[in-house]
C-alpha cells in the first residue's frame, strides 16, 4: 500500500482536486474531508449548478460537466483529480469522458452509474408525476426535516453531532438561492434515469485512474454498482468501508482523505 506521505516526498508538480457533491447537497459536504487532507493537495469544491449559492440553473451531467471545465478555467487548472459523490460521480465520469486531457485521475465515492435505479427513481421523473412529487417534497420535506432535528436536540438537550441524522440535514437545509429546489430535483431526477444509458456508454471512453468507493450498507446506491464501475473503468481500484452509508464524506472524512491521499500518491 502507499505511504500517504508519498503524496508529499514524489510529488512532481501540485495537485488539484474537483469535489463534486451529490444531490441535494452544497459544496460545504467536502469541509471535513479537505481539512482532513494534506496541505498538497489543492482542493476546490464548490456548489453545483442548482444548489446553494450557484448561479446556474441545474442541468443535464453534460451540463455540469461543462460549468466544471469552465470553473477549472476559471481557477487556472489545467488538470485535477475529480472527485464526485453520488450524483456528482456522474458529473466526474462525463466530465473524464469529455475532456479526457483534463482529468488525471477519479475517485468516486458512493457514485451513481451501471445498475444504480430503482422505481422511486422512475417515479420521480414520469411526465405527471415528477412535478407533482417534486413541488411536494420540497414544499413538505425541508420543513418537517427541520422540525425533526429540532425536537431531537430538545430530547438530547444537546447540539447534534456534524454526522448524525445526515439525511434529514441535508434535506432540511438544501437550498438555491438563485431558483427553486423542486426543480433542481427534478431535473436531475429526469437526467438519471434518462442519461443513465449514455453515461454508461461513454464508460468505456474514459482512460484516467479511478477510485471507487462504496459502502455494501449504502441503502441509496447498490454495492453492485460499485463493483460494475471498478470493473469497467480502467486502472480502477474498489474500496470498501463500513459505517459510513450512503454519506461517506460526512461520516468518514477520514477515511475518505486517506484514500484520495494514497490514490493521488499512486499516479506519480
Amino acid at each position: 500500500m502507499t505511504d500517504i506521505g508519498d503524496v508529499t516526498r514524489h510529488r512532481r508538480r501540485d495537485v488539484h482536486l474537483m469535489l463534486l457533491h451529490g444531490q441535494p447537497g452544497a459544496g460545504s459536504d467536502w469541509d471535513a474531508v479537505i481539512r482532513a487532507l494534506p496541505p498538497e493537495l489543492r482542493s476546490l469544491a464548490l456548489d453545483r449548478p442548482g444548489y446553494r449559492d450557484s448561479p446556474h440553473p441545474p442541468g443535464s451531467f453534460r451540463d455540469n460537466a461543462a460549468w466544471l471545465l469552465t470553473e477549472l478555467d476559471r481557477a487556472g487548472i489545467d488538470e485535477a483529480v475529480l472527485v464526485g459523490h453520488s450524483y456528482g460521480g456522474g458529473v466526474a465520469l462525463t466530465a473524464a469522458a469529455m475532456s479526457p486531457q483534463r482529468v488525471c485521475g477519479l475517485v468516486l465515492v458512493a457514485s451513481v452509474g451501471p445498475g444504480c435505479l430503482d422505481g422511486w427513481d422512475t417515479l420521480l421523473a414520469a411526465p405527471v408525476a415528477g412535478p407533482i412529487c417534486a413541488v411536494v417534497a420540497w414544499w413538505l420535506t425541508p420543513w418537517f426535516a427541520r422540525r425533526r432535528l429540532a425536537r431531537i436536540e430538545r430530547i438530547r438537550d444537546r447540539p447534534l453531532e456534524l454526522d448524525e441524522h445526515l439525511s434529514w440535514e441535508i434535506w432540511g437545509n438544501a437550498r438555491h438561492r438563485h431558483g427553486a429546489m423542486w426543480r433542481t430535483f427534478l431535473d436531475e431526477q429526469r437526467e438519471l434515469v434518462r442519461g443513465l444509458d449514455q453515461l454508461e456508454a461513454r464508460l468505456d471512453e474514459i482512460i484516467a485512474p479511478s477510485l471507487v468507493i462504496a459502502d455494501p450498507a449504502d441503502k441509496m446506491i447498490p454495492i453492485k454498482t460499485a463493483h460494475e464501475l471498478a470493473a469497467r473503468l480502467p486502472q480502477s481500484r474498489l474500496v470498501l468501508v463500513g459505517e459510513g452509508g450512503h454519506h461517506l464524506p460526512r461520516r468518514v472524512p477520514q477515511i475518505i482523505a486517506d484514500e484520495i491521499t494514497r490514490f493521488v500518491a499512486s499516479l506519480h
